[in-house]
């Protein structure tokens, strides 16, 4: 059974940074994506950004150039590098991972005072 297990979650000022890594496991099959997604108190899930098995990226407008996503296959692990957070970047963080189905973490909270 494939688990996923996110950390690096925490509080933090608004212009500050955290690094929120995915530990993949379970599985001998190769990883197909790694995506993050957020969850704010009353608004559904939202899409974050995502890191293909090729190394390409997509990620929601208004991260882009603040957030860096990466993986590391040898290791199973990917990674949420966040930069210039803001407040609205406030919300519980997901992990997805796509390994012949898709599976999720359990989320870790990220706050961002002002």
């Amino acid at each position: 059974q494939v688990q996923l297990v996110e950390s690096g979650g925490g509080l933090v000022k608004a212009g500050g940074s955290l690094r929120l890594s995915c530990a993949v496991s379970g599985s001998t099959f190769r990883i197909n994506a790694i995506g993050w997604y957020r969850q704010a108190p009353g608004s559904q899930r939202e899409f974050v950004a995502i890191i293909n098995s090729d190394g390409s990226t997509v990620y929601k407008d208004s991260v882009k150039g603040r957030f860096t996503v990466s993986r590391d296959d040898a290791k199973k692990m990917g990674y949420l590098q966040m930069d210039n957070m803001k407040p609205e970047d406030t919300a519980k963080y997901y992990c997805n991972a796509i390994v012949r189905g898709s599976y999720w973490g359990q989320g870790t909270q990220v706050t961002v005072s002002s």
